[in-house]
C-alpha cells in the first residue's frame, strides 16, 4: 500500500485549501468599529504603550504564544538537502503538531540561505515577530553554530529539536531502563552509531545525566570516532576515544547501550549477542531500524528496545518533547531553554511512564493494562496528561535556573490552564479509530456506485478499520475503481439484481414476509424490495453475513432508516430509535440527541432517548453528563417544553439515581460550570458542565447541531443511530470522505458492541 499512502500524502496537502495551517483571527471583525480597533486608528495606542514598555508586546500581541519554525532545507528528514520551498510541508507539519499538542501558533519560515552567517543575521532580525524559535532540519555541523549564535543574540527560546528533541525523548527512556535493569548510569557503556546533530545533542545529555565520558564510544560513517583519526571535525573531536576499537562489531562487546542514529540493519544479530546482560537499544533509523524489533526479540529476550516507529514499544517520537517544551519556557517568559530544562523533560517524561495509565490510552494502544515495565519505558504520544506534566517542569526549571521573566505562583491554576488550551485534538477519534482496528468488522456499503464511498472504502482497506462490502453493479464499481486509480485489493463486490444473488435474494424475501406479512408486506413485494439495497444491505446485517452497514450518501434519511427499521429493528425492549450527533469541541465532545427520528417526543420518550444516549456515550469510555434543555431553569418559566423535560429528569432520578443527568435548563446554563455553581448549587451538574444534551424537541436538536456545524468550525460526527438491535448508520446526504470514514468507525465500534450483548459480556 505504499502508493496509496504517497498518493494519499499529496492529496491530503492539496485538497481544498493547500497545506496545513492558516492564520484566523481572535478578536472580532464584523463592524467598522471592530475594524478601526483592530487597524487604523486604534491600533495606535497598543504600538505607543509597547514604545514606551517594550514588555506590553506580550499584553497586546500574540507574540508570547507565536513560535517560528525556521529551516533552510539542508536536512530534512530522510530526505537530506533538498532546498528550502521543499522543505515547507514539514514545517507546516510541525506547526500543526505545536498547535495540537500544546496550542501554540506558529509561522513556519523557510530561508533559502546555507551560509551561516546570512542564515544567523536573518533569523535575529526577525526575532521579535516571535515568543520562541524552533530550528529545523539544519544539516550539522553546522547547525550547532547556528544555534549556539543564535541563542547568543536574542532573549527568547531557541531550540534546534533535531538535535535536542530525541536527546530528551531517549533520555527518559533511558533513565527507565536502567531503573528496570537496576545498573547504575555512571557504569553504563554506551555506544553511538551516527555522529549527527542528533547524536552529538544525545551524547551530551547521558553525560549531564551522570554517564561517564569514557564509558562512551561514538562511531560515524567510516568507524570509531578515534583519537588516531586525522578527519574529524571540532564536534566530533570531543567524543573521539582511546581505547582500541575500530567497527562497531568491537564497540558493541559488553555494552550496555546502544543509540543508533545512522542507518538500517548496522547492528547484526551476532552483535547483540555480544552485549551486556539486559541489554538496552535505541534502534532510531526510520523507517527501518539498525535492527528490526522482531529479530531483535527472536535474538535474545532480556533486551529492552525502542525505536522511531509506532507500531512497537517504545515509540521514541520528538512530539513528546518539543511541544510542551515550548509551552513550559514561553509561559514564564523564558529568555533560553538551557540543559537543565532539557533535562527536567526528560525526568518528567521518565516519571509519567511510571504513573498509571489513563484507559484512552491503554484502548488507543490495543493494551488492556499499559504499566511501566521493558515494553513501557516512556509515554505513548497521544497521552493527554503529557502537557500538564512536561510543561510545568520546564517551567519550574527555567524560574529555578534564573531565566524566567515571569514565574508561574498557583501551579494548579496553571494546569487547569494546560488542559484547557489542548484544543480540538482531544482523543475521542484516535480512540474509536483504535478500538475498531482491534477487531473490524465486515461493512456493507449499500451506495457504492459512488467514488467518494469508494474512496472511503480505500482508507479504510487500507488501514484495516473494517473488512467493506460493496453494493452495486459490479462494472460500473470496477470502473470508478480503475479511473480513479483507486486501490481495493480483494474488495467484495455485491450486486443484488444480479443473477448470482438470485438464490440469496429468495432467501432474504421469505425473511421478510416473515417478518412483515401483518404489516402489509406480501412475498411479491417483498421479492421486489430483496432489489433495492437499503433493504439488501440490512438483511446481509441481520442473517449474520456482514456486521453493520452504511448508507444515506445519496437518499433522505427517512428513506435509509425506514428499510433497516422493518429488517431489523429495534433492541429488544427498546420503544424507539434516536438519533445522536457528536460535536468535537475545544473542551471535548458534546453529544447532542436526539436530532433525527423523533420529532416531538414525549416524557416517555424522553426518557428512554436519554438512556439510549447514556449508554452510547458509555461506550466512548466518557462519563455521560446529561442536562435537558429548555428556555427555563429549574421551573423558572411554565410551558409544554419545561413541563416534559422537568418530568423526565424526574423520573430518572427515582429510577436511576446514580446517573448525572438534570434539567430542565438553558443550554448556557448547562455548558457553564461556574453559573451552575453560583445559581443552582444543589444540581447534579454542579461540580462540572454537561456533555450530553438531551433536547425538546426534533426540530430543537436539529437546528441546534446545524448551526453548530456551519458556524462553530467544529468536527461534527454523526448521526449516530441509538437503539437498533444492530449496528446500521445512515450518512448525511453530501457527506464528506472523512465523514464517511468516522462513521464507519463507529459502525465498526457499534457492531463491536452488540457482539458483546449477545455473547453476554455486557
Amino acid at each position: 500500500m505504499d502508493n496509496l499512502f504517497r498518493k494519499d500524502a499529496l492529496i491530503y496537502h492539496s485538497e481544498g485549501r493547500p497545506g496545513k495551517v492558516e492564520v484566523i483571527p481572535t478578536k472580532p471583525y464584523s463592524t467598522q468599529r471592530d475594524l478601526s480597533l483592530a487597524y487604523s486608528p486604534g491600533v495606535a495606542d497598543p504600538c505607543l504603550a509597547i514604545a514606551k514598555n517594550p514588555e506590553d508586546v506580550y499584553k497586546y500581541t500574540a507574540k508570547g504564544n507565536l513560535v517560528a519554525v525556521i529551516s533552510n532545507g539542508t536536512a530534512v528528514l530522510g530526505l537530506g538537502d533538498i532546498g528550502a520551498e521543499a522543505s515547507k510541508p514539514v514545517m507546516e507539519g510541525k506547526g500543526l503538531l505545536f498547535k495540537i499538542f500544546a496550542d501554540i501558533d506558529v509561522f513556519d519560515i523557510e530561508v533559502d540561505v546555507k551560509d551561516i552567517d546570512k542564515f544567523v543575521e536573518t533569523v535575529v532580525s526577525i526575532a521579535p515577530t516571535f515568543g520562541g524559535i524552533n530550528l529545523e532540519d539544519i544539516k550539522a555541523p553546522e547547525c550547532f553554530e547556528i544555534e549556539e549564535r543564535i541563542k547568543a543574540a536574542i532573549d527568547i527560546p531557541v531550540m534546534h529539536d533535531d538535535q535536542h528533541g530525541t536527546a530528551i525523548i531517549t533520555s527518559a527512556g533511558l533513565l527507565n531502563a536502567l531503573k528496570i535493569t537496576k545498573k547504575k548510569i555512571d557504569n553504563v557503556k554506551i555506544v553511538v552509531n551516527g555522529a549527527g546533530a542528533s547524536a552529538i545533542s544525545c551524547t551530551k545529555l547521558y553525560i549531564a545525566l551522570g554517564v561517564k565520558p569514557g564509558n562512551i564510544v561514538m562511531l560515524d560513517s567510516k568507524g570509531v570516532l578515534h583519537k588516531s583519526r586525522k578527519d574529524l571535525n571540532s564536534s566530533k573531536k570531543q567524543f573521539a576515544t582511546e581505547k582500541d576499537v575500530h567497527t562497531l562489531g568491537e564497540a558493541v562487546k559488553g555494552c550496555d547501550v546502544f543509540l543508533g542514529l545512522s542507518v538500517a540493519g548496522v547492528l547484526k544479530k551476532e552483535m547483540l549477542l555480544s552485549m551486556a546482560k539486559n541489554p538496552i537499544v535505541f534502534a532510531l533509523a526510520n523507517p527501518i531500524p539498525e535492527i528490526m524489533y522482531d529479530e531483535a526479540m527472536e535474538t535474545r529476550d532480556d533486551i529492552i528496545m525502542g525505536t522511531g516507529r509506532s507500531d512497537f514499544p517504545n515509540q521514541i517520537n520528538n512530539v513528546l518533547g518539543f511541544p510542551f517544551i515550548f509551552r513550559g519556557a514561553m509561559d514564564v517568559r523564558a529568555t533560553t531553554i538551557n540543559e537543565e530544562m532539557k533535562m527536567a523533560a526528560s525526568i518528567a517524561l521518565s516519571e509519567l511512564a511510571k504513573e498509571t495509565v489513563p484507559e484512552e490510552v491503554n484502548i488507543a494502544y490495543h493494551s488492556t493494562n499499559l504499566k511501566f515495565g521493558k515494553d513501557y519505558i516512556i509515554p505513548k504520544p497521544t497521552d493527554p496528561r503529557l502537557i500538564e506534566h512536561v510543561a510545568p517542569a520546564v517551567a519550574k526549571a527555567a524560574m529555578e535556573t534564573g531565566v524566567a521573566q515571569k514565574p508561574i505562583t498557583d501551579w494548579s491554576a496553571y494546569k487547569d490552564e494546560l488542559r484547557k488550551r489542548l484544543g480540538i485534538s482531544n482523543p475521542l477519534i484516535r480512540q474509536i479509530k483504535a478500538r475498531a482496528k482491534r477487531d473490524p468488522k465486515r461493512v456493507v456499503f449499500a451506495e457504492a456506485e459512488n467514488y467518494k464511498i469508494l474512496k472511503a472504502a480505500e482508507i479504510i482497506l487500507n488501514e484495516e478499520i473494517a473488512k467493506p462490502v460493496l453494493l452495486g453493479n459490479v462494472e460500473v464499481i470496477q470502473g470508478l475503481i480503475s479511473v480513479n486509480d483507486l486501490e481495493l485489493p480483494g474488495i467484495e463486490i455485491i450486486d443484488p439484481k444480479s443473477d448470482m444473488e438470485k438464490t440469496r435474494r429468495h432467501e432474504f424475501a421469505d425473511l421478510l414476509y416473515k417478518k412483515r406479512q401483518r404489516k402489509g408486506i406480501t412475498l411479491t413485494a417483498a421479492k421486489d424490495l430483496m432489489q433495492h439495497r437499503n433493504y439488501f444491505s440490512p438483511m446481509l446485517v441481520e442473517t449474520g453475513y456482514a456486521d453493520a452497514m452504511i448508507s444515506g450518501l445519496t437518499r433522505n434519511y427517512p428513506d435509509t432508516l425506514r428499510p433497516a427499521l422493518e429488517v431489523i429493528g429495534k433492541k429488544k425492549g427498546a420503544k424507539l430509535v434516536s438519533g445522536m450527533y457528536i460535536i468535537n469541541t475545544k473542551e471535548g465532545p458534546i453529544f447532542f440527541s436526539d436530532c433525527t427520528v423523533n420529532k416531538n417526543p414525549n416524557v416517555d420518550d424522553l426518557a428512554e432517548i436519554a438512556l439510549q444516549t447514556i449508554f452510547a456515550v458509555d461506550q466512548f469510555k466518557i462519563t455521560p453528563r446529561v442536562a435537558f434543555l429548555s428556555y427555563s431553569n429549574f421551573g423558572s418559566n411554565d410551558g409544554a417544553i419545561p413541563t416534559k423535560q422537568r418530568q423526565a429528569v424526574a423520573r430518572l432520578h427515582q429510577d436511576y439515581p446514580d446517573l448525572i443527568v438534570d434539567g430542565e435548563m438553558q443550554a448556557n446554563v448547562a455548558l457553564n460550570k461556574e453559573m451552575i455553581q453560583e445559581n443552582f448549587p444543589f444540581s447534579k451538574l454542579a461540580d462540572g458542565p454537561a456533555n450530553t444534551l438531551i433536547f425538546p424537541s426534533l426540530t430543537a436538536a436539529n437546528v441546534a447541531y446545524k448551526l453548530m456545524q456551519e458556524m462553530g468550525n467544529y468536527e461534527v460526527i454523526g448521526p449516530v443511530i441509538n437503539g437498533m438491535a444492530k449496528s446500521v448508520h445512515v450518512l448525511n446526504m453530501g457527506s464528506s470522505v472523512t465523514d464517511i470514514v468516522n462513521m464507519v468507525m463507529i459502525s465498526v465500534l457499534d457492531a463491536q458492541c452488540v457482539e458483546d450483548r449477545v455473547n453476554g459480556s455486557k
